[in-house]
């Protein structure tokens, strides 16, 4: 990306896609997984949010490919199979976070459909799990090494527009 270039990406919930955009030219396309409880921006709805967003942080950099996440701090762990099975229940945040803050008061900022205080992100997840198919628990997924490559492209603050036509 050129210092001076427009960036940002657009995630279409119908087509469970991430595109990267630099000065309006698609330049990467990225299979992602949404909410199984479809589009919507209530608190507690586990579905993924609609509308203007921006990257508020970047979180993870210098951790290892499959580096665990909880709370948005690392735990040490290395996401593995003996892990997975030692927390069958665990909603996998994996690699990296690029945690997303609404822009539209009243939409998806704000009370109770504020998109950061629903703490939704885009992460990795295990390769393990299905992309093009909805199954978070309201965020978007990506497969490891796609966010590692998405989260260095990425500016702080970068613009980020989820579509949904359904």
């Amino acid at each position: 990306m050129r210092p001076d270039s427009l960036f940002y990406i657009e995630v279409n919930i119908d087509d469970q896609t991430l595109m990267c955009f630099e000065d309006g030219v698609l330049v990467k396309s990225y299979l992602v997984s949404t909410a199984l409880n479809g589009a919507g921006e209530r608190s507690g709805s586990e579905q993924t949010p609609r509308g203007r967003h921006y990257v508020r942080a970047k979180i993870g950099a210098g951790q290892p490919l499959g580096a665990v996440f909880v709370g948005r701090r690392p735990t040490g762990e290395v996401y593995s199979g003996a892990l997975a099975n030692a927390f069958p229940t665990r909603d996998w945040i994996l690699t990296r976070i690029l945690w997303l803050c609404g822009l539209e008061r009243g939409f998806n900022r704000g009370g109770s459909v504020d998109s950061m205080r629903r703490y939704i992100y885009i992460h990795g997840t295990p390769d393990t799990e299905p992309m093009g198919t909805p199954k978070s628990h309201g965020c978007i997924r990506m497969r490891n090494q796609d966010m590692l490559e998405l989260f260095e492209w990425v500016p702080q603050q970068c613009p980020v527009r989820i579509l949904a036509n359904a």
